[in-house]
């Protein structure tokens, strides 16, 4: 389990590739490579990920074809800088939110603002998460935990807002429109909407379409309201 709080930038050393495997050696930050052993999991750019070796500050990690293909891994190259966080202690404490490091699906940068001492990313999403994604609740990004500031459920995007501590310790600094990003939604957020789901449909059948279409019409009323 990771806790969202990245402890800072990694850089991709070389990738070595073979059939169906790929592996990395990664130049860790200062004191994460501290007691790291073999087999111990290390998330990158949020993806949980095992050690095969250490050399210094230097960890190898085999990566499977299926998590290069599903996740931004697929994408970096030597130099490729990364966000680094170890595997969570017992009794540690928990800044951001309790993380598995499976990856549900890559986002998008759509926008990037940056108003006075902040950042702002506008992400996009694939449209069957953005069910699970919600105004001041959770969600990971690249591995670090991250409060969302609006969401537009229409247009499939939501923004978060970042502040120059989490720009220093990670790579969202260098997101420009286009960037793929790593998203891990809460578990207990997609818990909580499939169970609703899975009631709604079992009551209401077919009408659940129709009811789904009612609420998006009077949401879209309310956002009309508000902009008069």
């Amino acid at each position: 389990m990771f806790t969202g709080i990245v402890k800072g930038l990694g850089r991709i050393a070389s990738i070595q590739r073979r059939s169906g495997l790929v592996t990395f050696d990664i130049e860790l930050p200062g004191g994460v490579e501290s007691e790291l052993e073999i087999g111990a999991s290390v998330a990158v750019d949020g993806v949980c990920l095992t050690v095969t070796s250490t050399a210094g500050r230097h960890a190898t990690f085999d990566v499977m074809q299926e998590t290069l293909t599903r996740t931004t891994l697929g994408d970096v190259r030597p130099g490729t800088a990364v966000n680094i966080e170890r595997a969570a202690k017992d009794g540690a404490e928990i800044g951001g939110h309790p993380l598995s490091g499976h990856i549900d699906c890559v986002v998008k940068v759509a926008d990037v603002q940056k108003p006075d001492n902040n950042h702002v990313l506008t992400l996009e999403v694939p449209p069957p998460w953005i069910r699970y994604v919600f105004a001041k609740g959770y969600i990971a990004l690249n591995g670090a935990s991250l409060t969302v500031a609006s969401v537009d459920k229409r247009a499939s995007t939501f923004s978060v807002w970042l502040i120059p501590e989490t720009l220093r310790m990670t790579t969202f600094g260098d997101k420009a429109v286009g960037a793929r990003i790593n998203m891990e939604i809460e578990r207990g957020t997609q818990v909580t909407v499939d169970t609703i789901r899975d009631f709604l449909e079992e009551r209401l059948g077919p009408l659940l379409p129709q009811f789904e279409s009612l609420a998006e019409q009077l949401a879209d009323g309310s956002r009309t309201n508000r902009l008069k």
